[in-house]
């Protein structure tokens, strides 16, 4: 399988997808519910980007926070560009508790001063997600 292929106005990343059936990303608090994770398809906007190699994104959350999507068996990559772009992601939404070591290591790939990397004292509660396959658009749906 490429690690990138063009799609319905866009290209894929990982397994290919698309953009039917796709859920708004506002609305995945509400989809989870009390369950601690569940698989999905969510569209939305991608906010930050891994500025190391395009290992990670994030994407906002209704409740103003950011939820982090990683990238199935570290298997592929999106362009380190795409931040505001809209993208569709398919795989599994989860909350987890994010160690100090972990949120260090994101906030030095986002590009954080070593201020703001040390500031960071205490492990997270976060909705994360890992993703099969990335769908990142050419136009806003």
């Amino acid at each position: 399988m490429p690690p990138s292929a063009a799609v319905e106005g866009g290209k894929t990343y990982g397994a290919p997808i698309t953009a039917a059936n796709a859920v708004p990303v506002a609305q995945l608090t509400q989809l989870l519910g009390t369950k601690d994770s569940a698989q999905v398809k969510l569209v939305g906007k991608a906010t930050e980007v891994c500025q190391a190699k395009g290992c990670w994104m994030t994407m906002a959350i209704a409740d103003g926070k950011q939820m982090r999507v990683r990238f199935k068996d570290y298997g592929f990559f999106v362009p380190k560009d795409i931040s505001g772009k809209t993208v569709v992601i398919n795989g599994w939404a989860h909350r987890e508790t994010v160690p100090v070591s972990d949120l260090r290591h994101y906030a030095t790939d986002a590009g954080k001063s070593e201020k703001e990397v040390a500031a960071i004292t205490k492990p997270e509660q976060q909705l994360n997600f890992e993703a099969d396959g990335v769908l990142v658009m050419e136009k806003s749906l």
